[in-house]
């Protein structure tokens, strides 16, 4: 179970907002331990699903006592992206995407879908419509079904 994940974002506090919209939550300052304009998406869920969203080109780097939070170089992209379930349906994500001047689409991914939701045009957060993500958990709670649904993805390679 994933509880937190950390983002940069050139504009963190406008990123934090959208999110929180998506996922039904509400943004706050992160700590004083965390950068200047560091926001947390709180949503207030069963898991304690929270979501760190810090300025671009932060870096997690092992200090003397506890991790700490540097400036670093922006990468303007990223391989670190997440699947997250929420309550709102492609076409709404689709609206806020348009709104945001954001790269929104559906995608199939063979024994899935998602909606591919690039924040600032170079984060990726893959979200679930409650439809999607029945069908995830559909498939990633059942083994065989998994290992059916990647046998039959290695096939049509």
């Amino acid at each position: 179970m994933i509880h937190h994940i950390s983002l940069d974002a050139k504009n963190p506090r406008h990123v934090a907002t959208v999110l929180a919209e998506i996922m039904g939550g509400q943004i706050v300052p992160a700590p004083p331990n965390f950068r200047p304009d560091s926001w947390f998406v709180l949503t207030g869920d069963q898991y304690g699903t929270l979501v760190e969203v810090l300025p671009l080109g932060t870096e997690m780097m092992p200090d003397d006592i506890e991790a700490g939070f540097h400036q670093g170089a922006s990468a303007p992209y990223v391989p670190t992206h997440a699947y997250i379930s929420v309550q709102v349906n492609a076409e709404t994500l689709q609206q806020i995407g348009k709104r945001e001047n954001w790269f929104v689409r559906v995608c199939d991914r063979g024994p899935f879908d998602l909606v591919e939701f690039w924040i600032e045009n170079r984060q990726l957060i893959e979200f679930a419509p409650p439809e999607m993500a029945a069908k995830y958990l559909n498939l990633l709670t059942n083994p065989q079904a998994m290992q059916a649904a990647l046998a039959d993805l290695a096939e049509a390679r």
